[in-house]
């Protein structure tokens, strides 16, 4: 998909933070389709392939940069250095996940969207949990793909999470360039790379030139989001249709993470994905787009009649 396929950056604001969002051009006529990227990185990182799927399923799809990352605002430099030390902190240095709950609100307001269908990778997936928790009248469904539970935080987080990984992938440097920024999307890429699928180095090397996102390299950004501590209600009172999507090799959160959601918010659906790891392969953008419009079509997975 080339990038004139979306619209131009847009703005939403939730107090002095901006955040940066576009759609998907040609998919007005769907039903509304958030998408919440992961620790650090932009919204480009999501599969071009996978939205132009999720628009052949019926999707309107937007995306967004969370705040400390892509073009949206990066706030000032945290005390912890790297993103182990601050998931390990006790409190957040610059922000709360409340306040990256009420970022994904302000931006379906910039849509102009009442409600919207969520799905979140990662990070944005626990984040996705929280907007569910936080702002049930703004979520139709919510899909959560390789995150960990949206209500731990600290020690309680480390039961799902390879920490080793984690540490290995903080400790990595970089240059301060352009070439810094497309060595640390490469080095991520490969780490998230589903083992069951061909890891094509060439066209990985391509996509990270086009996306020239510093946010793989951005220890501090990270920090400061995986720092952000919850102290909303359970995941437990979600009421929205769920979905848990998770890659059985994910190298980073533990499949029982996955398991875990799912036992604990009412009626939700599990799917593991053999061979996936923490990304989405093309191979499997057909199943989850499919997987998301079955949850939307479910007798109580939208909130207005197709």
């Amino acid at each position: 998909m080339n990038t004139h396929e979306w619209g131009p950056t847009r703005w939403a604001r939730n107090g002095d933070v901006r955040l940066a969002f576009d759609t998907l051009a040609g998919t007005s006529g769907g039903e509304p389709l958030l998408l919440v990227m992961g620790l650090g990185v932009s919204r480009a990182w999501w599969p071009d392939g996978l939205c132009r799927t999720l628009a052949e399923y019926g999707f309107a799809v937007a995306r967004y940069d969370q705040r400390d990352a892509g073009e949206s605002t990066h706030l000032p430099a945290a005390k912890a250095r790297l993103p182990v030390a601050a998931l390990l902190a006790r409190r957040g240095e610059a922000y709360t996940a409340e306040d990256m709950a009420d970022d994904a609100a302000a931006v379906l307001d910039g849509l102009g969207w009442e409600s919207a269908h969520l799905v979140g990778v990662s990070l944005g997936g626990a984040v996705a949990q929280r907007v569910a928790v936080r702002h049930p009248d703004r979520v139709r469904t919510l899909t959560s793909i390789s995150a960990v539970p949206g209500d731990v935080g600290g020690l309680r987080t480390l039961r799902y999470i390879h920490l080793p990984a984690l540490a290995r992938l903080s400790r990595m440097k970089f240059p301060n360039t352009k070439e810094g920024a497309i060595q640390a999307s490469l080095a991520v890429d490969r780490f998230c790379a589903s083992p069951a699928y061909p890891f094509d180095e060439r066209e990985a090397r391509a996509r990270a030139e086009r996306l020239a996102d510093a946010g793989a390299r951005d220890t501090q950004a990270q920090s400061r989001q995986i720092g952000a501590q919850w102290r909303g209600a359970a995941i437990s009172t979600i009421t929205v249709p769920t979905l848990v999507l998770h890659g059985r090799d994910d190298p980073l959160i533990r499949p029982s993470a996955a398991s875990a959601i799912a036992s604990r918010i009412p009626g939700a659906r599990l799917v593991t994905l053999p061979g996936v790891g923490h990304d989405i392969p093309a191979p499997v953008w057909h199943t989850v787009a499919a997987e998301v419009r079955g949850l939307a079509d479910s007798p109580t997975g939208s909130a207005e009649p197709r």
